[in-house]
């Protein structure tokens, strides 16, 4: 942009920000300036492209601030330094961030994904999950990617034109499709049948459920993998759930701790603990921006809609960090997610958002004064919703206090 063609009461946005930390961004990024717009048609701000203004939506809503107090690992140990939804969710978006850069892709719509990719999940992290899945089981079952859709879409009620955050097309396409497709062209489920409120919203907004998202959306989806292999890990070896002697069993992990070793062999416990994860961040990250280079390079997309058009993922690992990764999960799995640690406040928190959600139908407990959450008037299916979208926008300490608030009795998380 030439300086003599920009005043301070007049200037093109556009050539402002189609730089990205000095970058034109390629052909196959998502246009901020070309979106397929929002389902309620707003007028465009002098100062953020849509991408912006979406991820800003989405960190000033409740929604977000409610990430602070939800799991993300159940681990009970004392501390202030476990992860939560919350910094799970900011290190997403570092990482998507840093993904997108280096495409040179919008790093605005990516880290927008990072930061709405959680909306959707219940208190106490996947225990939650499967205990209102459990008891939604006789209608469509609950599904977290179908439920951050109705948090953005239907539940935050801010806004005075309209409820929701009214986010533009290209953050919802990627908030759904955050797994990939979900159906084939014939509008037939990949993995099953499609969670309802998916294909209610997308009736009146149609998301091209049968193909792949963008650049953008892909980044953030595998940035959320590697955050949680990684900081997951971090988490699990500074609560004693696994010694570092105990990653031997990793092939990833072992050669970068034996490279520390070399370099630093007196380094302390925390240290290397930290040395681990961030180079292991590290190696992942360049190792996606290898794979989508050269898949890219292949595919010589022209613009976004042919990424999507294409039948796989251009933003992945590569065959061998693909196995590796693969082999990290399954030792997560065995020696975090499953220990006894862990497990025993799980099954404590199951009870009570299940408690909750008996007390909630039958009438025991009443939901909040006001329109959004009557029951009045609603069948048995919207009912089971209505107090399923109460429950999962709970936090951790919300649903303790709500369950000692009916029972006589709540049991300890620990």
């Amino acid at each position: 942009m030439k300086k003599d063609t920009a005043t301070h009461s007049e200037f093109d946005l556009t050539s402002v920000c189609t730089v990205a930390g000095g970058l034109v961004l390629a052909p196959y990024a998502a246009d901020a300036f070309a979106t397929r717009g929002r389902l309620i048609e707003e007028p465009s701000s002098p100062t953020r492209t849509d991408f912006q203004r979406d991820r800003d939506r989405i960190i000033h809503s409740d929604a977000f601030k409610r990430l602070k107090h939800k799991t993300q690992v159940f681990v009970h140990h004392e501390g202030d330094h476990y992860r939560t939804r919350l910094t799970h969710t900011i290190e997403v978006g570092q990482i998507a961030r840093a993904l997108a850069r280096a495409l040179k892709v919008d790093e605005d719509l990516a880290e927008a994904l990072a930061l709405v990719h959680d909306f959707g999940h219940t208190p106490f992290g996947h225990a939650g999950e499967r205990v209102l899945n459990e008891k939604l089981a006789t209608f469509d079952g609950f599904d977290h990617n179908a439920q951050s859709l109705r948090v953005v879409t239907d539940l935050e009620r801010r806004y005075a034109e309209f409820d929701g955050l009214n986010l533009s097309w290209e953050t919802l396409e990627g908030l759904v499709k955050h797994n990939g497709p979900l159906t084939d062209k014939d509008g037939d489920g990949l993995d099953g049948p499609v969670p309802s409120a998916i294909l209610d919203y997308n009736k009146k907004h149609d998301l091209q459920l049968w193909s792949w998202p963008s650049v953008e959306a892909q980044c953030a989806a595998i940035a959320d993998d590697i955050a949680y292999d990684n900081h997951d890990l971090e988490d699990g070896l500074r609560a004693g759930l696994f010694d570092i002697a105990d990653l031997a069993e990793v092939p990833m992990c072992f050669e970068i701790l034996k490279t520390i070793q070399e370099r630093y062999p007196n380094l302390d416990s925390s240290r290397t603990i930290h040395e681990i994860v961030r180079r292991q961040i590290t190696l992942m990250v360049e190792d996606v921006i290898r794979e989508a280079v050269s898949c890219l390079s292949v595919a010589q997309p022209k613009d976004a809609q042919a990424v999507r058009e294409l039948d796989y993922a251009v933003v992945q690992f590569s065959p061998d960090i693909e196995q590796q990764e693969k082999t990290l999960k399954a030792f997560m799995f065995e020696r975090m997610y499953r220990h006894e640690d862990v497990m025993r406040p799980v099954e404590a928190s199951q009870k009570i958002l299940g408690d909750l959600f008996d007390a909630f139908q039958s009438g025991h407990a009443k939901l909040p004064d006001g329109r959004e959450w009557t029951l009045d008037g609603l069948d048995e299916r919207a009912c089971a919703y209505r107090i399923a979208d109460y429950l999962a926008g709970m936090t951790d300490r919300y649903a303790v206090h709500e369950h000692k608030r009916w029972f006589d009795h709540t049991p300890e998380l620990r």
